[in-house]
């Protein structure tokens, strides 16, 4: 078959594309701005589910198309990212593109939860284009998959990070009930709908039971090799109160909506999802290769620890800057700068900006989101004031208290996040 395949370079679009491509067919891939590298069987074609919410502009790319799959999709709400434009106008538009040019298959990923009962924008306005696609004069298939599992996906590696932690909070008491799948099993899905004379209507992906977070959470951890996991309840008000304030944090998953949806569970019934794959679908217990265990276990705990490494050397800028303003006695400062070759009548604009310096890396380092030239210039700045301070007043690497021995720990672990800066 030729295949459209939308969100082709995200989470679930590099997996389709990937089992597509293996079981023999060819993909009319769709990105958004600069295309990956060109491939045996992928047509890399262009499209913007921001703008082009009419058929007419989805015509052309359907020449010859025999089935169109929707895995464009986002989590949660962004300035230029909007659940109306890419879950609602663009997938309408395609599908009723689809039904006009005759295509002969229609699959939309959607979610587990996009039904009557749906209360968050996140859900509705998934239901609004399952609805749309199932009245139309086309053979589709709704998948609504819950919690996916896999290498590369923005909730896995959430909930890693999550199971990960050495004391792990749970809302409420942890029994909100999931039934996660793997992403394996979703696109073994996806190529039977494609395979099936007479595919479902709607499906449902789930894996073969229903668990708590807690236990979820607790599975995720075993098969880390981070053994037994200890948790503490966090109240649900406070809980609603904490994933308020993520919801401000960059690129955090958590905010009201994603809370409200796990709190009204996440199952359905496995029978129909077994069904159509021939087999029982993968449990938790066997989401992690055992190969890969070492290194899932080295980027949970390094989500976990790298944070907080960055929090600690932005307060050893910010407090450096307190101590040279307010704790440590300006004359004595002033003195040092002195014996390094500043004018006194420098040295009070030199104690104030040093000081406001550092505030300023240490605010930089707490908000800014792309940090490799700021960690550059901790260095460059660590560097210089460790050879002024050993040229002019070298009596500080004999302090008890070694002022200058601890930057070489500080060099090391800002580099380390130099290193491992996304």
């Amino acid at each position: 078959m030729l295949i459209l395949l939308t969100g082709a370079t995200g989470f679930l679009g590099r997996h389709l594309l990937d089992a597509l491509v293996a079981a023999g067919h060819t993909v009319r891939a769709v990105h958004r701005s600069s295309p990956p590298p060109a491939a045996p069987s992928v047509q890399w074609v262009e499209a913007d589910f921001n703008r082009d919410h009419t058929p007419e502009v989805w015509l052309p790319r359907l020449a010859d198309v025999d089935a169109v799959i929707n895995a464009a999709g986002i989590l949660r709400e962004t300035a230029g990212q909007r659940f109306e434009s890419l879950h609602e106008h663009a997938p309408i538009a395609l599908f009723q593109a689809a039904a006009r040019a005759g295509v002969s298959r229609v699959i939309q990923i959607s979610a587990l939860g996009a039904d009557a009962d749906a209360r968050t924008r996140y859900h509705l306005s998934k239901k609004r284009a399952d609805d749309v696609l199932l009245s139309l004069p086309v053979t589709a298939t709704v998948i609504q998959p819950s919690l996916v599992y896999g290498p590369g996906g923005a909730s896995a590696r959430m909930l890693q990070q999550w199971a990960a932690l050495p004391l792990i909070p749970l809302p409420g008491h942890g029994g909100q009930p999931l039934q996660p799948v793997h992403i394996d099993d979703l696109t073994d899905a996806v190529r039977a709908v494609l395979d099936s004379a007479h595919p479902p209507a709607r499906i449902a992906a789930v894996g073969p039971r229903a668990l708590s977070l807690r236990d979820y959470l607790a599975a995720l951890r075993q098969q880390m090799g981070l053994g037994k996991a200890r948790f503490i309840v966090i109240p649900m008000p406070l809980a609603q109160a904490a994933v308020r304030l993520a919801s401000h944090l960059p690129g955090s998953l958590a905010d009201p909506d994603s809370l409200s949806m796990l709190n009204r569970g996440n199952t359905a019934d496995a029978a129909p999802f077994a069904s159509l794959l021939g087999r029982a679908p993968r449990t938790p217990a066997q989401f992690i290769r055992p190969d890969a265990a070492s290194g899932e276990r080295v980027q949970a705990r390094l989500a976990v620890l790298l944070p907080l490494l960055r929090v600690s050397i932005a307060l050893v800028w910010i407090v450096t800057g307190v101590v040279s303003l307010w704790v440590y006695p300006v004359a004595d400062s002033l003195e040092l700068l002195h014996r390094t070759g500043v004018p006194a009548t420098l040295a009070p604009a030199m104690l104030i900006g040093a000081a406001g310096l550092d505030f300023a890396l240490g605010a930089a380092t707490l908000a800014l989101r792309r940090r490799r030239l700021l960690w550059l210039i901790q260095i460059a700045l660590i560097g210089v004031y460790t050879v002024i301070i050993t040229a002019y007043l070298p009596e500080f690497w004999a302090h008890p208290y070694g002022p200058l021995l601890k930057n070489l720990p500080m060099l090391a672990a800002i580099w380390l996040l130099y290193q491992l800066e996304e």
